[in-house]
């Protein structure tokens, strides 16, 4: 018996030397990260950001077909600046908010920099697009260029690059 009992104290005494080594690992690496003053790591602090331009390759031609077909279906009633992009207003009809609905994706994926929403005001109002984005979204933007848009989700073609 005495042999046995040695043997679990012998393995208890490894395991708890284990524990403790892991644990002081990780909380020393805790510790580095804050005052280091890094961030831990999460989904949204490890997206990629990528270039301010749009990407004519994202979109083979029956897509782009098809998004210049929906961006010259009506006008925009009205352009909106704001701090990190740009709003654009639509009169609110099924057929509108179709189109922008199917706009919005060829849009993100010829211009994945856009943070893209759609918003429905409330009692019949309007319908309004946003393309915003990180800091410098708004500058190298080509939706803000012609405060006259005469588009349906306020974009012209993307320029060859």
């Amino acid at each position: 018996m005495p042999a046995e009992e040695n043997l679990l104290l012998k393995i208890l005494l490894i395991v708890a030397i284990t524990v403790t080594i892991l644990g002081g690992y990780a909380f020393s690496h805790i510790v580095s990260e804050r005052q280091s003053g890094a961030r831990p790591h999460s989904p949204a602090n490890t997206k990629p950001e990528t270039a301010f331009f749009c990407d004519r390759t994202a979109l083979t031609p029956d897509p782009r077909k098809r998004q210049q077909e929906l961006s010259k279906r009506s006008s925009v009633l009205g352009i909106r600046e704001l701090p990190d992009g740009f709003e654009f207003e639509f009169p609110y009809d099924p057929s509108n908010y179709q189109a922008i609905t199917e706009f919005s994706p060829l849009e993100r994926a010829c211009c994945p920099f856009f943070d893209i929403s759609i918003r429905l005001e409330r009692e019949g109002g309007k319908l309004w697009w946003r393309p915003t984005g990180r800091d410098g979204v708004k500058q190298n933007s080509h939706h803000g260029s012609n405060a006259k848009l005469k588009v349906v989700a306020g974009h012209q073609p993307c320029p060859t690059i």
